[in-house]
């Protein structure tokens, strides 16, 4: 499971109202044995496998040449220790957690097994997998929930370090839906 990292411009019209230009490196936790098995994570506080952690410290090192203000991350293990991990190579401390970062919620399908909630929720599960965008997870929440979480978080870092370079530690459902809400694309791009 690779970690991924992606610099854009946050927000045009916010960074134009402010006269700056905030920039956010956002990036996905590293590999967790849950990711291995199969399993929906979600809220789950799961903390990165060995892998995981060396994954963490292969992004540290890769980004250590690139000037970075601030670190901000989901409180959730997984995201916090890849963030802690690249934020003391820079000599610097996470800012804060932000629980608004954590991953989509997963409700009913929290550390089940892919394979199981294929069995159990059928039709559910398809839409899932064909229509993602659709799908509200029983007693969890939608990708348009979870990109409208991420955006107001992203948005409030902007506002807190305009014209900083922002790395933000995060989830892979929470990055993907909140590329889409800040480019202002569909969902069924997702």
């Amino acid at each position: 499971m690779a970690i991924f990292a992606c610099v854009f411009m946050l927000f045009p019209a916010l960074a134009k109202a402010q006269g700056d230009v905030t920039h956010v490196i956002l990036v996905r936790h590293g590999q967790t044995d849950y990711n291995l098995e199969g399993r929906w994570q979600g809220f789950l506080d799961i903390p990165l496998n060995a892998t995981g952690i060396r994954q963490a410290e292969l992004l540290a090192e890769s980004l250590r040449d690139v000037p970075i203000d601030v670190f901000i991350s989901s409180p959730l293990k997984r995201a916090l220790v890849t963030t802690e991990k690249c934020a003391r190579l820079h000599g610097k401390e996470i800012a804060y957690t932000d629980d608004r970062l954590k991953e989509i919620n997963y409700g009913e399908w929290a550390g089940m097994k892919r394979e199981d909630v294929a069995k159990k929720y059928t039709e559910l599960n398809k839409l899932w997998e064909e229509r993602p965008w659709l799908v509200k997870i029983p007693k969890g929440e939608s990708l348009r929930e979870l990109g409208n979480r991420y955006r107001e978080a992203l948005e409030d870092a902007a506002r807190k370090y305009p014209g900083k370079t922002i790395f933000i530690g995060a989830h892979s459902l929470g990055n993907m839906a909140l590329i889409c809400n800040a480019l202002d694309i569909s969902l069924v791009h997702f």
